[in-house]
């Protein structure tokens, strides 16, 4: 069984690849094809030599025809291989002075005129050589059929018809290198390049990134402003009325006035969780006073002694401010709940090569793990989503110094 499917297999492999094949005649279909395109520029280049005067003029014609044989050219890759050369986008119609002034200032046109003189010329060689390939195989391997007109090779008819079978034989992988070499340069020449394709795409993915980040920082804002207007007023109001129920209504029974109590304590509570949850959001000093003041808020209500320095001559963009405000939070709400440290310090600078630097250093006892998801995992993606770069030094025994930088400049 196992022979028989090795014998299928390659039964169906030499029938796929047979000079008879689809294969075959869509790869010399393609060689073939470049040979129409390559003769305006073999007709100008031989009046330029050979015409009256040496006239220019049929080489320019050649140039000014290269956005219609380029088009030709890619027709060409995806009528007959299925290949799709995307075509260069240009700003400004070619028709208009600023259209013709980008295209002869444009790495794509000159790298399209290098095709058109350098690779169509040798593809159409190639074609032309693979159609005498054809023909002199064809020829070659049915000499017996017209051997009478040559009576001198009757001794060679054995020996031209295996040259012939040969040639036969070689034909198709020659068109498939012919095809494959003329496909690589036509995509690498025709088309956009495709590193600066890349670039643009990375610096327009970079852009909606920041539009994005901006707009999500906006929403917080807005969040923020209405809990702090809506909810956390109602709340307010509720406990000042709560409490002025139970100083002004001393004769209520025990059960009522416990009651009063608890929902006036309850109160207090969920303001004190929505503060934090709004600080949590966004907090109003960041945006009125900068990061400075945020973070000596954050610093005066750690549970432990902060040292806070900030040295900043220019404030960072709203979206930097805001992750630095959120990492430094979280960073100091790490080091309260797992560090057991004594003492923690804080440092923010602005480098001169536009870096927020900042540097959180805490006594306790070390072994920060990103995996055993202390929180560092969030500081990571919060930190990655302005490209920014996060470094954690945590020996056992401590200290911990966390070290993150924020590019200030998009």
């Amino acid at each position: 069984m196992a022979s028989s499917g090795a014998l299928r297999r390659t039964f169906t492999w030499t029938t796929a690849h047979a000079p008879w094949s689809s294969w075959a005649w869509r790869n010399t279909a393609f060689t073939a094809a470049a040979i129409p395109p390559a003769l305006p520029l073999g007709l100008g280049l031989m009046l330029l030599l050979t015409g009256p005067g040496h006239s220019p003029v049929p080489l320019l014609l050649v140039l000014v025809l290269s956005p219609l044989l380029t088009a030709l050219q890619r027709n060409r890759c995806w009528s007959l291989l299925g290949v799709d050369i995307p075509p260069v986008v240009r700003e400004h119609p070619w028709h208009s002075f600023r259209g013709l002034s980008e295209r002869l200032r444009s790495e794509a046109t000159w790298r399209q005129y290098g095709y058109h003189f350098l690779v169509s010329p040798l593809a159409a060689l190639g074609g032309a050589l693979l159609l005498l390939t054809w023909v002199a195989g064809a020829v070659c391997a049915s000499v017996y059929a017209w051997s009478w007109a040559v009576p001198s090779w009757s001794r060679q008819l054995d020996l031209v018809t295996v040259l012939g079978a040969l040639l036969l034989l070689a034909a198709p992988w020659f068109a498939a290198l012919l095809a494959r070499l003329d496909t690589a340069a036509a995509l690498s020449l025709l088309g956009p390049n495709r590193a600066r394709e890349l670039e643009r795409r990375v610096e327009d993915l970079a852009e909606s990134r920041a539009d994005v980040l901006d707009a999500a920082d906006l929403e917080r804002r807005r969040i923020e402003r209405d809990l702090h207007d809506g909810a956390q007023q109602r709340l307010v109001s509720l406990a000042m009325n709560l409490g002025i129920a139970r100083a002004t209504l001393p004769g209520l029974p025990p059960e009522a006035k416990a009651v009063i109590d608890e929902a006036h304590r309850e109160a207090k509570e969920a303001i004190e969780e929505l503060s934090s949850l709004v600080r949590g959001l966004h907090t109003p000093v960041l945006e009125d006073r900068g990061l400075d003041a945020a973070l000596s808020g954050i610093a005066a209500r750690a549970p432990l002694p902060v040292e806070l320095t900030v040295n900043l001559a220019v404030r960072p963009g709203p979206t930097v401010e805001a992750v630095a405000y959120f990492v430094v939070s979280e960073a100091l709400a790490n080091i309260a709940k797992h560090a057991r440290a004594r003492h923690c310090s804080v440092h923010v600078a602005r480098t001169a090569d536009d870096v927020l630097r900042l540097t959180v250093t805490d006594d306790g006892v070390g072994g920060a793990d990103p995996a055993r998801g202390t929180g560092l995992t969030g500081l990571r993606k919060r930190v990655g989503s302005v490209d920014g770069s996060i470094k954690i030094d945590s020996p056992i025994g401590g200290p911990t110094t966390l070290t993150v930088e924020l590019p200030c400049v998009p």
